[in-house]
């Protein structure tokens, strides 16, 4: 019997996100299609920054960490294959970016975004598909940097992009992608303060733009050298920028006068106009006309193909859910009231340091506590169950009480997470300490435990023997018992965090590198709507 844990796999334990393969270096002459006729485009790369007056490397160029992260190491074993592939393992790993919008923690941990949303209707879809109810495939949100989606899905550390990615011939060569999920858009010029004066596109001839290297930016301005140099005209110098950096970031850059300007999509500017007023829209200076965004998935993935598009054809922009969507986090968003601040991250932060001093205290890792925290009680110490439990943790007064946690004073945050934390490493120690169990599934039967409670724990495992499943692992075997004896809650329960925690694990990773990148540009760590 087959108990490959696939979400225990994605967590990537003893490893983070991006501690990924090192990628080849890039050539910095591309070509777009066979049928094109070659151009040499300069790109310049972090190590060749500088302008004529300073020798020193751009701020916002790639830092040399980032060739190093190309392939992001998901989990510790890779996996291809199609939608019946994903079906076996039980989970569907959705690659993402985070930014404000289409995926984001709030300040109570909650993940939000257009991203979320979709995934959560996607995974309903799916199980819906496939008759599934009490088990059920998952989908985990995987956020990475922008030139880490393509590289993680043909490494197999990914199923699906869903990332506002543009359909362009360069990506057709190495990936499929769905039904179109926008209107078509065009690519422009927005520009700044230190921008000089540009009469047409043309101008641009001889001067330099500053781009990711994995953006569809990129092939749009080699395109335009094609036509340049057919006319005899200086092409354009292409300045690479951080691929922690969002398009957000850039705008930001030219509004303060860091860029004299930056390619975008059109729609990107006007989300922004009342947060950075010193831009212009050149909407008379376009890249790319009529492209078109989609999901994306490996090729040879037919059974993956038609489940997304038929999902998709319900659900994207122009349809009555896509365009509610799109509205709320999209046209509708408040931008600027979204902008994470620094009081707000320090809110949050005062929360993941109580996690990560009582995870460390009773061997806990932090981050399944505080995704645990997060389902109890979404993180919220007001919080109180009709039974009496209280706080982030959803511990009773008499558990606290009990001389195995003997933490007085729940109701106080401090206390609460500490008892929380003290509690589920004493179900695990009590009831699942036998050195037939790894310590991830000694954690994870305490989860169920501390759901359940631990006698009915016990049960479900002496009757997960007893039907021929391995009561030392939860995910296919002892879960699939619980379904079956306790219903949807326990198994979800478990599940739910375990989503959780991988969410949390990687957007701290790209929280983290995405802050470095902006004070590497020049900017505060985290956007402030008053900056």
């Amino acid at each position: 019997m087959k108990t490959l844990n696939a979400l225990v796999l994605i967590a990537c334990l003893g490893s983070v996100a991006a501690c990924g393969e090192t990628s080849s270096d890039q050539d910095t002459t591309t070509h777009n299609s066979a049928d094109a006729r070659p151009v040499e485009t300069t790109i310049v790369a972090a190590s060749e920054s500088a302008t004529d007056a300073d020798s020193e490397s751009l701020p916002f160029a790639p830092a040399d960490l980032e060739a190093a992260i190309a392939v992001p190491k998901v989990s510790r074993e890779a996996w291809t294959g199609d939608l019946d592939t994903m079906e076996e393992r039980r989970v569907i790993r959705m690659l993402t970016v985070y930014s404000p919008g289409r995926y984001y923690l709030e300040e109570n941990g909650q993940e939000k975004g257009l991203t979320k949303e979709m995934a959560d209707r996607f995974e309903a879809a799916i199980n819906k598909r496939l008759g599934r109810k009490n088990v059920k495939v998952y989908v985990a949100i995987i956020p990475v940097a922008r030139n880490q989606l393509i590289p993680a899905l043909l490494a197999g550390q990914g199923d699906i992009i869903n990332a506002g990615l543009s359909i362009t011939p360069e990506r057709q060569e190495v990936i499929d992608f769905s039904i179109p999920v926008s209107k078509p858009l065009s690519e422009i010029l927005v520009t700044g303060p230190s921008a000089e004066p540009l009469a047409s596109i043309d101008d641009l001839s001889g001067k330099t733009v500053y781009l990711r290297q994995s953006s569809s930016y990129r092939e749009s301005v080699e395109e335009l050298n094609r036509r340049f140099t057919a006319e005899g005209k200086e092409p354009v110098t292409i300045s690479l920028v951080s691929e922690f950096l969002e398009d957000d970031d850039l705008i930001e850059m030219v509004d303060k006068g860091l860029l004299p300007w930056v390619i975008v999509d059109e729609y990107k500017p006007v989300l922004w106009k009342d947060v950075f007023t010193n831009t212009v829209v050149r909407d008379d200076i376009v890249f790319r006309e009529g492209g078109r965004l989609a999901w994306a998935f490996r090729k040879n993935s037919p059974l993956l193909a038609e489940a997304t598009n038929a999902f998709l054809k319900k659900n994207r922009e122009g349809t009555m859910i896509g365009n509610i969507l799109r509205n709320r986090y999209i046209r509708d968003f408040d931008w600027a009231a979204n902008a994470l601040n620094d009081d707000d991250y320090q809110r949050f932060l005062v929360l993941h340091d109580l996690f990560k001093k009582y995870g460390s205290q009773y061997e806990v890792d932090y981050l399944m506590a505080a995704a645990q925290g997060y389902q109890e009680s979404r993180l919220d110490q007001s919080a109180r169950s009709h039974a009496g439990a209280i706080g982030v943790m959803q511990l009773l007064p008499s558990t606290a009480r009990d001389k195995n946690v003997g933490i007085p004073n729940i109701e106080e945050v401090d206390a609460n997470i500490e008892a929380g934390i003290k509690y589920l490493n004493f179900l695990r120690n009590r009831y699942f300490d036998d050195p037939d169990i790894d310590m991830v599934n000694r954690t994870l039967l305490a989860l169920g435990a501390y759901n359940a409670g631990p006698a009915r724990m016990i049960s479900m495992r002496r009757k997960a023997a007893e039907q021929g499943y391995d009561p030392n692992v939860w995910f296919d075997n002892v879960e699939l018992v619980a379904a079956k004896e306790i219903g949807r809650e326990t198994v979800q329960y478990v599940a739910n965090i375990y989503k959780y925690y991988t969410a949390y694990r990687f957007t701290l990773e790209q929280q983290a590198r995405h802050a470095q990148a902006r004070e590497r540009a020049g900017m505060s760590p985290q956007r402030s709507a008053t900056d």
